[in-house]
């Protein structure tokens, strides 16, 4: 049931699109992170972790809902939810940021 919910007259009615074709529909493209010197993609967090502590982050420990990395050598702080399910493309992107020509974000 696809379809655009309409406001007239003081009333609320659902108008559907009966002709939800290919055309019609956007494709969502799942992003990835990409750790570019071996082109790998990050699958876990751990993944990620080798590669920020191989960078010289340092894992902060002050906010027990997010995992932190702080780099000594600089004010950046790279803050990431807790729970991966909620790991979106705006943290893949504050990675890539702070680190540059060492990770990019990629369409699946």
């Amino acid at each position: 049931m696809s379809g655009v919910w309409v406001f007239k007259n003081g009333v609320i009615r659902l108008v559907e699109n009966t002709r939800a074709d290919e055309t019609n529909i956007v494709k969502a493209k799942r992003k990835v992170l990409v750790y570019t010197p071996s082109n790998e993609v990050i699958t876990s967090y751990s993944h990620l972790q080798q590669h920020l502590y191989a960078l010289g982050w340092e894992r902060y420990y002050k906010e027990p809902h997010l995992l932190q990395f702080h780099k000594a050598s600089t004010i950046h702080l790279i803050s990431l939810p807790n729970d991966s399910s909620r790991f979106k493309s705006m943290h893949m992107y504050d990675i890539v940021v702070k680190n540059r020509n060492m990770f990019l974000v990629r369409d699946m």
